[in-house]
């Protein structure tokens, strides 16, 4: 009886408890409401660019710390990238501030939303408004559809989302503009008002739509654009204090887009390259930085000789071209390397430590990274390392050992999945370094050739013959 009577307790107090819980949910989505919504939607590429305007007003008693984004299960799965800034001035006063944005959750949101927490620079107080601009970006998120093509066929692909913008608070009026790379759509929902002009379908206006309203909308088009995608990059970024940067990266390229069926033909591809593997691609650009030298690119036969390279004081670009064309589902393996001088990546903090500055992410443009590892090997002696990374990264540490190595390298190791070219931040690397470490190896071959002269002298001085004294 005493326990049937404790375990009444128990559910009382849980079920108090999840009703606190909803009621601080309720009270936080009614202090704030959404007046205007614009969302762009770019479907161009086979990344998917998201741009959302929000002007925001807190019509609650207290002033209101943070926003609130939610975004649907399946899009937060392939979700690469989000930045958020509110904007504050008109035209040419006008003056953007970056935001953190952290993930977060709340009891009860419904069918799984993910919500993602904007921090406002100050607080919004009673009867205020703010307007942010929030950057989204999707990767595997267009489906080929059919899975298989032909040679000559054109590459058709399904986008999923909502004519209505999720949301945990109530907005009062939406728009929603989707872009597609041509104008041929094989088929789109309609949410009326739905307008089509171009290459441009128009979802809205919609108005007063509720928390967490929904309506799901597929659209069926065509995109050729190359579905380059890197499954694994390695880059090993080697530090020599002597005057030189050595990259060397490996890559395992992939076309992800739909397969090819069917039997390859050159003679076709080469003849007819307007309407033949409209959907394939034979070459990607590299942009490496300026002053890149010692520039080589080949896979596992050798060298490629059908790159070429553009360098200037300001930039370096590398077209690649594969040894064979890239079909969907095909793959290609290949290394790029190259030397960059040290003085304008390696510097001294006032602390006294060096540190290296170098961008993240991958060279290769319009390029999805599903497994990006980056190895700065730095110079024997080094101490202390570690990284800094404008974003969350999986941080190692290891040691290598090369030519005259006594101790070892340090080797600072990031690991990140999921990158797109907007990941192409700096990090930095910092250590410690006594320049006596430098002279290491040069005493060590200079007591190898002293060792070896003294031993040729010895030689040269005994009489190992063997004869009566």
């Amino acid at each position: 009886m005493e326990g049937l009577m404790t375990a009444r307790r128990a559910t009382v107090i849980l079920v108090i408890f999840s009703s606190i819980l909803s009621f601080i949910q309720t009270s936080s989505s009614q202090q704030i409401q959404i007046l205007t919504a614009e969302r762009r939607i770019d479907l161009t590429s086979h990344i998917v660019r998201v741009y959302l305007t929000l002007k925001v007003e807190n019509i609650g008693t207290s002033p209101a710390a943070e926003i609130l984004l939610a975004f649907p299960p399946t899009q937060a799965e392939h979700l690469a990238l989000i930045k958020a800034a509110s904007i504050e001035g008109k035209r040419k006063k006008r003056t953007i501030v970056p935001l953190d944005v952290n993930p977060t959750e709340l009891p009860d949101t419904p069918n799984g939303a993910q919500l993602f927490s904007v921090s406002l620079q100050k607080p919004l107080n009673t009867g205020e408004t703010v307007t942010l601009e929030v950057l989204l970006i999707l990767t595997h998120s267009l489906e080929p559809f059919p899975t298989e093509i032909g040679q000559s066929d054109s590459q058709l692909v399904y986008y999923r989302d909502s004519a209505i913008i999720l949301s945990p608070y109530n907005i009062i009026e939406q728009t929603t503009y989707v872009k597609t790379p041509s104008t041929k759509l094989e088929s789109y929902t309609r949410v009326d008002p739905t307008n089509r002009a171009g290459t441009e379908l128009k979802y809205g206006r919609y108005d007063d739509r509720s928390p967490y309203s929904f309506s799901p909308i597929i659209v069926h088009f065509e995109n050729n654009h190359p579905f380059a995608v890197v499954e694994e990059l390695e880059r090993e970024l080697e530090v020599s204090h002597w005057g030189s940067l050595q990259i060397t990266e490996r890559y395992k390229l992939v076309h992800a887009g739909a397969k090819h069926k069917g039997v390859f033909s050159r003679v076709e591809y080469q003849s007819r390259p307007s309407v033949s593997g409209v959907s394939s691609f034979k070459n990607l650009l590299a942009r490496l930085p300026p002053r890149v030298h010692s520039v080589y690119y080949r896979d596992e036969i050798g060298n490629i000789s059908t790159s070429h390279l553009r360098a200037d004081s300001q930039k370096s670009e590398l077209e690649i071209e594969p040894r064979y064309p890239l079909f969907g589902g095909w793959k290609s393996t290949f290394v790029i390397g190259y030397v960059l001088p040290l003085q304008d990546f390696l510097f001294e903090s006032s602390d006294g430590r060096r540190y290296l500055n170098f961008s993240f992410g991958c060279p290769l443009v319009e390029t999805v990274v599903d497994k990006l590892t980056i190895k700065v090997v730095l110079p024997e002696g080094s101490k202390d390392p570690f990284s800094v990374a404008p974003f969350t990264v999986e941080q190692s540490l290891e040691r290598s050992y090369s030519y005259l190595d006594v101790v070892g390298r340090h080797v600072v190791v990031l690991k990140k999945e999921n990158i797109v070219p907007e990941h192409t931040i700096p990090f930095q690397v910092y250590y410690k370094f006594n320049p006596i470490f430098m002279l290491a190896e040069p005493l060590m071959l200079v007591s190898v050739f002293f060792l070896l002269f003294v031993a040729c002298i010895a030689y040269l001085h005994i009489d190992l013959s063997i004869r009566k004294s």
